[in-house]
């Protein structure tokens, strides 16, 4: 993927591409954060009122499955292309990773306890498995799946939920467990997290209008762009009205402007606070 193809498709100059990105590997990167940070919203919110290690990783991998399996182009980014992305993507992947060890490691303390009581489904030895075990499940895990989509197979994703469940629950709850889990359904599983709908902009002073939400939502996908670039985003044409409009999410507390601005002589730089991205969130969850 060369940068001219990129500007190309974005519709975007050269410069622009430059004045955001250092090089492909760093655009990459920045595609990559944002499916992580997409996904994590959606696991969480998966697996927020589930009890126990089992039922929330069963829960946390449905909602990944479902994501992904609903995009072909995020799916092949995150198990395919980013092997291939550069050290930085490595770097980044590597973290997302240990995360997920971490996740499937916490079934360790629970293996050891149904051993002590005595159900069949421990390691008959009172022993949990070894913190390898994580690691190796974790990798045998995404393999699976980096085969279903370098084979473009067009079988959905979610259709694996109880085959890699068996995986991961064997080595800490044992072969019943594990056979358990291949005869579940799913059909409860792949609907989408229920949250209590209210409106993200209530207790704001300010007039919600179609252009404020298309500019919210351009800067939550692209960080750190300017004010002519929101403007674009938007469909904005009045380069006044977008500026006023920026500072009076500015001053809401929405939005935060990391660049120097036009009195330094360098562009404005917009990010979305931690509460401008809260409100940005409940959109989205309104939109699904």
């Amino acid at each position: 993927m060369s940068v001219a193809r990129i500007t190309c498709r974005a519709r975007v100059s050269r410069r622009t591409f430059y004045d955001l990105f250092e090089d492909r590997e760093a655009c990459f990167l920045a595609a990559f954060e944002d499916t992580v940070a997409r996904a994590s919203t959606i696991a969480e919110a998966a697996v927020e009122d589930r009890a126990g290690w089992r039922e929330r990783v069963r829960a946390g991998l449905c909602a990944l499955l479902v994501f992904l399996g609903d995009d072909p182009g995020l799916r092949a980014l995150v198990f395919v292309d980013a092997l291939g992305a550069g050290p930085n993507v490595l770097a980044r992947r590597a973290q997302v990773l240990d995360t997920l060890t971490a996740i499937v490691d916490a079934g360790r303390p629970e293996g050891k306890t149904k051993t002590k009581k005595g159900n069949g489904h421990g390691h008959g030895n009172g022993s949990s498995p070894p913190p390898l075990t994580a690691e190796g499940t974790v990798g045998a895990v995404l393999a699976v799946i980096h085969a279903r989509v370098v084979e473009r197979d067009e079988r959905r994703l979610v259709d694996l939920l109880n085959p890699l469940m068996g995986m991961i629950v064997l080595p800490y709850l044992g072969r019943a467990a594990a056979k358990k889990e291949l005869t579940r359904t799913t059909l409860e599983d792949t609907r989408r997290p229920k949250r209590p709908v209210r409106d993200p902009f209530e207790g704001l002073r300010m007039r919600v209008t179609h252009r404020t939400l298309r500019v919210l939502s351009a800067i939550s996908i692209e960080p750190g762009i300017s004010n002519r670039q929101v403007a674009h985003a938007a469909g904005v044409n009045d380069q006044g009205q977008m500026s006023k409009l920026l500072t009076r999410l500015e001053r809401l507390g929405l939005i935060h402007n990391t660049g120097q601005g036009p009195t330094r002589g360098e562009p404005n730089a917009w990010t979305l606070t931690p509460k401008g991205q809260e409100i940005q969130s409940g959109i989205d969850t309104q939109t699904v």
